[in-house]
């Protein structure tokens, strides 16, 4: 099966995959540049990921630009304005997608990838040859939530193993810390967790675990527990032999009405609501 988009035609999916826990997969896309072809991008809460398959271009981020071809990837964080091109005489092929998740940016600060590092280079071609053929394999198959999402685990494992960078290989204490926060929220939420019981568990400062895990995972702890929440409870509310008041007693609430309002300024309509929508 030919991969599309890669004959001079856009192709772009939006899938909006979020059922994983760690990553999320917004669209699937591939283009073969027009010489200079170029595009300016700004996008909020996700990442966009450029895999270059043939040629070459230019990316400018942050006042920087750099020199990217093919077999490398190129990342546009989150937030950031950035300009790209395609090169005039060998214009590149890429194939990109838009993803996102509590874990992306401590995964790919392990590949050697930030705002201040935006370009991946593997080691060796054998790597780069293995995750475009993992790439194209995900614009084949890409109404298939979660081959997708087990296909990035695959990429961002090899960009991890085989990166040419080595500033952030292994494991530091501060991503351990977020992993254990991100572990315990998922063995705890149904009690009721509260931000000093973490610090505490892990035997850190309130202040500094809270900044931690902010700059790891561009959560608030807060912000990263009742999200984790409210995914809980949206998959309990498709089992209608549950009660409201049983759905919310499982995602550490005490009381209906506090999940009800919870609930409903994250999703903008109630539980009720949810579940008659869903039915």
């Amino acid at each position: 099966m030919a991969v599309p988009g890669l004959v001079g035609v856009d192709f772009c999916k939006f899938v909006n995959y979020e059922d994983s826990d760690d990553f999320y997969l917004y669209e699937v896309g591939s283009y073969k540049c027009e010489p200079l072809y170029s595009y300016e991008n700004f996008v909020k809460n996700r990442v966009i990921l450029h895999i270059i398959l043939k040629g070459k271009g230019i990316l400018r981020i942050n006042n920087r630009q750099y020199n990217v071809h093919a077999h490398q990837i190129f990342l546009i964080p989150d937030n950031t304005l950035a300009f790209y091109q395609a090169d005039e005489e060998d214009p590149w092929e890429y194939i990109w997608f838009h993803i996102g998740g509590p874990k992306i940016p401590q995964i790919l600060k392990e590949a050697g990838l930030s705002p201040d590092h935006p370009v991946y280079t593997p080691l060796e071609l054998p790597p780069a040859r293995k995750i475009e053929a993992i790439a194209r394999d995900m614009l084949e198959h890409y109404n298939r939530q979660y081959y997708c999402i087990g296909n990035i685990y695959k990429i961002c494992d090899y960009m991890i193993e085989n990166s040419a960078s080595r500033e952030n290989r292994g494991v530091n204490n501060s991503l351990l810390y977020v992993k254990n926060v991100i572990s315990y929220i998922r063995l705890k939420y149904a009690e009721p967790v509260k931000v000093d019981q973490i610090a505490l568990s892990l035997g850190l400062n309130r202040s500094y675990l809270t900044r931690l895990f902010k700059e790891a995972t561009g959560y608030s702890l807060q912000d990263y527990l009742l999200t984790y929440r409210m995914k809980m409870a949206v998959k309990l509310l498709s089992d209608e032999a549950l009660s409201i008041n049983q759905v919310a007693n499982n995602v550490g609430y005490s009381d209906t009405f506090t999940f009800s309002k919870a609930f409903k300024r994250h999703f903008g309509k109630s539980p009720s609501d949810y579940r008659r929508e869903i039915s």
